[in-house]
């Protein structure tokens, strides 16, 4: 396909007019907080779309407002309820639910000062959202952490609590049914939720529904107006009406097919009626779904092939979000020539933006960034009919392509915002200085931006990969490139969370494709975040699981580090035998690999075990052990610490005059070591032995001296 024939010059040439407007209807999926920058939930979120766009549904909104000021079941006693009251607005998607949700936030905003929390509860594919992750990005819009790998439960609660005592606005959109909604409720009774749903939320008690149907004729001839101009409806009315009622009063086909007359100036009101009246219909199609049907194929089969291929492809895109890199690698084209045509699909009604930033000038400069673009998104009520035409139109064959073409690019701008994080002469910048232009960020918080607003696409593109099965080596590529530039940007503890699902879905590759190596690294790398969780038993398996991996094709470093984590996770717990237990056998790997200076470290370790256990005469030969290694390496000051340790058992087991001795030992070997602070605690520790041993002056001397130091050291 060549890149003028995805371009916006194949389209009709009169497009270029049409209205740029954000169709009203259905919202994108996501999370938001008082308008600020969106951080990606169940998925990313676009900008609430202008209220001045709103049409008809005042008697709806009327009755909302109503339904607010009514008291609530709960409330009848003259008692404030205790969870937040629930308002339902349900309709089939195209029929406004969301711009008429939109429009009642707007309009309560005031009276709700800790502003309004988004989500959306359904996935592009039509799936149900993960609710943990949902509130995991609920709780982070709030300013909440979450520990990583957290129960959806133990997320929910926190959320909730979270919630309680605010005044907060909470909209739940697209919510598949009751129980994606009770367990994000806050109990919260000074905050409103709004739900927006296609049926009941049966279970769920005192929920104020409102039902939608179809726009009345004069709103829907006034949406149709809006895109098409006023002239030919004027000059039509009639027809127009017609218009209207094909359209089922839905917004979303109103959008559409005042869009496709915006599109063609020489056609009238007329036209359009047949037009829509021709469009074939299934003979299984619902008669409440032929509207937007209709419009969308409209739409759709007067597009130029090549974009209309676009159209088809773009449903590819991860969390549904879509910008020129992603339909550029997905169509095979220029990045210039997607961004043209998405473009021209915003202007058509079948894509809104999906952000009120831009992108292209987050450099912080204003000057536009050549690795950044707008993003945007298929509406939810489009996303079905777009999915099911690529089915119809493309071969699993070039759907797979098209998949490993838009990895292929993720990876190679991750390693491009990667790069950003380096210094400006390491090599992995001067690597990214031959990248083409479209790909290179101009700044790293240029590139902090891009990875911040694709993030949960991201993430989603390896979920996607990785359940895909057939795409294991760029999954896995992918993941690698996000790990590292996740870490490089955000630093191990803000990315905790989002590093616990990558190693999660490597160690789902690793298992699928028998390769023990990654399984070993995953398990590490998931047990590392259990155990910084407080889940240590949980850790313990995954230790043990590594281990078991890592063994089975030899591989000494895994082995290594699982036997030595095994014995910290023990040593969390207390348990003090196994502990000693287990760094004994990574002692002994290590002295057979004769990496003497992590031996020292693990007897060091073993003496630490057997001093908390009161065994003095392990703890005396552990430490007298790593002392001994410590002088063969040459390491001064592993040697002054690993004797003051020594010193410190001596005295635990009632030796204080062995134990002066060995003190007095480990400060020479401290002097020489030029370290201040072991210096300064190894004369205070002098000092507390003098005393007990009945010599007061030597023990002030000590501490003078002492506390001179650490008075030194700490400025």
């Amino acid at each position: 396909m060549t890149d003028q024939a995805v371009g916006g010059g194949h389209l009709p040439p009169e497009m270029a007019d049409g209205p740029a407007t954000a169709a009203p209807g259905e919202r994108a999926p996501g999370v938001r907080r008082d308008g600020a920058a969106a951080r990606p939930a169940a998925r990313a979120t676009a900008a609430a779309p202008a209220t001045g766009g709103f049409a008809g549904r005042r008697r709806e909104l009327k009755a909302l407002h109503a339904d607010i000021a009514r008291a609530g079941l709960d409330t009848l006693s003259g008692r404030k309820g205790a969870r937040s009251r629930v308002l339902l607005i349900a309709g089939r998607p195209g029929s406004g639910r969301t711009a008429l949700a939109e429009e009642l936030l707007h309009e309560l905003a005031d009276g709700h000062p800790d502003g309004v929390l988004r989500a959306t509860l359904t996935g592009p594919g039509g799936e149900p959202a993960d609710t943990g992750r949902t509130a995991r990005e609920l709780l982070a819009a709030l300013g909440r952490g979450a520990v990583p790998g957290a129960a959806e439960d133990e997320l929910t609660g926190q959320l909730r609590d979270a919630l309680a005592g605010r005044r907060a606005l909470l909209f739940l959109d697209d919510a598949p049914g009751a129980e994606q909604v009770e367990p994000l409720l806050p109990d919260a009774p000074d905050c409103l939720v709004v739900v927006v749903s296609q049926g009941p939320l049966t279970g769920i008690s005192d929920v104020r529904p409102c039902a939608l149907g179809g726009l009345d004729s004069a709103a829907g001839v006034d949406m149709l107006s809006r895109y098409a101009g006023p002239t030919r409806i004027t000059v039509d009315p009639r027809t127009a009406d017609s218009v209207a009622e094909e359209c089922g009063g839905q917004p979303a086909a109103l959008v559409l097919a005042g869009a496709w007359l915006a599109a063609r100036p020489m056609s009238s009101v007329a036209d359009l009626y047949q037009a829509l009246h021709a469009v074939p219909l299934p003979e299984d199609l619902p008669t409440g779904a032929r509207p937007l049907y209709r419009a969308f194929r409209l739409v759709h089969d007067a597009l130029p092939p090549p974009a209309a291929r676009i159209l088809r492809l773009i449903t590819l895109a991860p969390a549904g979000l879509v910008d020129a890199h992603i339909a550029s690698a997905l169509a095979g084209c220029s990045v210039a020539a997607a961004a043209t045509t998405l473009g021209d699909f915003t202007a058509l009604g079948l894509l809104r933006p999906a952000g009120a930033e831009d992108d292209g000038a987050a450099a912080g400069d204003g000057a536009p960034d050549p690795a950044l673009r707008p993003q945007y998104r298929l509406p939810g009520c489009l996303a079905p009919l777009a999915r099911d035409l690529l089915g119809e139109h493309e071969r699993p064959a070039d759907i797979q392509l098209a998949r490993a073409r838009m990895l292929e690019r993720t990876v190679r701008l991750l390693q491009s915002c990667r790069a950003m994080a380096e210094p400006a002469d390491s090599p992995a910048r001067h690597k990214v200085a031959g990248l083409p232009r479209s790909l290179r960020f101009s700044s790293r918080a240029a590139a902090a931006h891009w990875l911040h607003t694709r993030r949960g696409a991201l993430l989603d593109a390896a979920a996607i990969a990785v359940a895909d099965g057939e795409l294991d080596t760029l999954d896995r590529r992918l993941m690698a490139a996000l790990t590292r530039t996740l870490l490089a940007h955000q630093g191990p503890e803000a990315a905790a969370p989002d590093l616990y699902a990558l190693h999660t879905l490597v160690l789902q590759v690793a298992e699928r494709r028998e390769l023990p190596r990654e399984k070993a690294a995953a398990l590490l790398n998931l047990a590392d975040l259990d155990g910084q969780a407080g889940r240590s038993t949980q850790a313990l398996t995954r230790y043990r699981g590594a281990l078991e991996a890592a063994r089975s094709v030899q591989d000494p470093v895994a082995t290594g580090r699982a036997l030595e984590s095994l014995g910290g996770t023990y040593t969390t717990l207390g348990d003090w035998q196994r502990a000693a237990d287990w760094y004994g056998r990574a002692l002994e790997l290590r002295l057979a690999r004769g990496e003497s200076g992590d031996a020292a470290r693990l007897q060091g370790r073993i003496g630490g075990a057997h001093t908390y256990a009161a065994r003095w005469g392990e703890a005396l030969k552990a430490w007298r052990a790593a002392v001994g290694t410590y002088r063969r390496t040459g390491d001064v000051a592993g040697q002054a610490r690993a004797t003051g340790e020594l010193a410190r058992v001596q005295e635990y087991a009632g030796r204080p005059e062995e134990a002066l001795r060995t003190c007095l030992e480990a400060l020479g070997i401290a002097r020489k070591a030029v370290d201040g602070r072991l210096e300064a605690a190894l004369q205070l520790r002098i000092a507390d032995t003098l005393e007990r041993l009945g010599d007061p002056a030597a023990a002030r001397l000590h501490r003078a001296v002492g506390e001179r130091l650490l008075e030194d050291h700490s400025q």
